[in-house]
C-alpha cells in the first residue's frame, strides 16, 4: 500500500518550564541518524523515479522491470528499518502511570523512543510492499513485465517517497518544512494514492493464474485474501490521510493569518 502520514521523525520533546531558558541543543545521534536515514532512502528512490522515466520513455513500460526491479526490491528492503524505528518508539513510549512522572529515570528512558509512527500501520505498509516487490515482481516476472501497471506502481511510489523521505529530512535538519514541500506532502496523494492501490490490486489480481501453476490453487486464494484485506485497509489509510492533511492545511492557514 502506499505510504500515509507515517513518521520517520523522533517524538516532540517535552515542553520547556516557561522560567527557564531556552537552549540551543545540538543534534543527538539519534536526529543525525534519522537525517542519514532519510536522506538515503529519498536519494534511492529518486533514482528508481528517473530510471522508470528514462527507461518507460526509450524503451516503453515493458522494460521497466528489466531496468529497475532489482533495484527497486533492495531499495524497498531497506525501509525495514522503518518497523524497527517504529517498534523501538512504541516499546519505549512515556507511561500513562502516575509512578512515570514521579521518577526522573522512567522519564529518561521515555525519551530514548526512535520515532512516532504507529507499529501496525508501519508494519502493514512495509508487509504490502514486500508482497509486491519480493513475491509478486520477483516470482513472475513475465507477468508484471506485460503490465504497464508495474510502471505506474513504480511511478506512485517512487514520487511518494521522494516526498516523503525529503520532507522528513528538512524538517529534522532545518527544524521546518517550505510551505511548497509541506502542501506537495498532504495534497499529491489524492492522485499518487488511487494510482498506486490500483495498480498494486491489478499485479495481486494477474498473478493468479501463473501462481496456480507454480504454488499451486493456494496462490488463488491467497491472492483473493490479499485483494479481500486491501479495501478496508486503503479506506482506513485514505481516512487517516485526510484527516492528517485537514490538521497540517489548518495549522498552515493560522500562520499565514498571523
Amino acid at each position: 500500500m502506499d505510504r500515509p502520514n507515517d513518521s520517520q521523525l523522533p517524538p516532540p520533546p517535552e515542553e520547556q518550564n516557561d522560567q527557564q531558558p531556552i537552549q540551543v541543543v545540538p543534534p543527538t545521534y539519534r536526529t543525525l541518524y534519522l537525517i542519514l536515514y532519510n536522506f538515503v532512502s529519498a536519494s534511492l528512490w529518486s533514482v528508481i523515479l528517473g530510471r522508470v522515466l528514462l527507461i518507460t520513455t526509450l524503451f516503453g513500460y515493458s522494460s521497466v522491470h528489466f531496468g529497475v526491479a532489482d533495484f527497486t526490491r533492495w531499495t524497498q528492503t531497506l525501509a525495514a528499518l522503518e518497523i524497527l524505528h517504529a517498534a523501538v518508539g512504541t516499546s519505549l513510549a512515556p507511561p500513562t502511570s502516575s509512578k512515570s512522572h514521579a521518577n526522573p529515570r522512567l522519564r529518561r528512558v521515555c525519551r530514548v523512543g526512535l520515532v512516532r509512527a504507529p507499529i501496525m500501520t508501519t508494519v502493514m505498509q512495509v508487509a504490502s510492499r514486500f508482497l509486491l516487490v519480493w513475491l509478486i515482481a520477483y516470482c513472475f516476472p513475465a507477468t508484471v513485465s506485460r503490465s504497464p501497471a508495474y510502471t505506474s506502481m513504480l511511478l506512485a511510489w517512487s514520487v511518494t517517497e521522494v516526498v516523503r523521505y525529503s520532507y522528513f529530512a528538512v524538517n529534522l535538519a532545518y527544524g521546518g518544512v517550505p510551505f511548497w514541500l509541506t502542501w506537495v506532502r498532504y495534497n499529491a496523494f489524492f492522485v499518487l494514492y488511487p494510482l498506486g492501490i490500483g495498480s498494486e490490486c491489478w499485479l495481486v489480481w494477474s498473478s493468479q493464474g501463473p501462481g496456480v501453476t507454480r504454488f499451486g490453487v493456494g496462490w488463488e486464494w491467497f491472492c483473493r485474501l490479499v485483494l479481500f484485506v486491501y479495501i478496508p485497509g486503503a479506506y482506513v489509510l485514505f481516512t487517516h490521510m485526510m484527516a492528517q492533511r485537514k490538521k497540517v492545511m489548518r495549522s498552515l492557514r493560522e500562520k499565514k493569518d498571523v
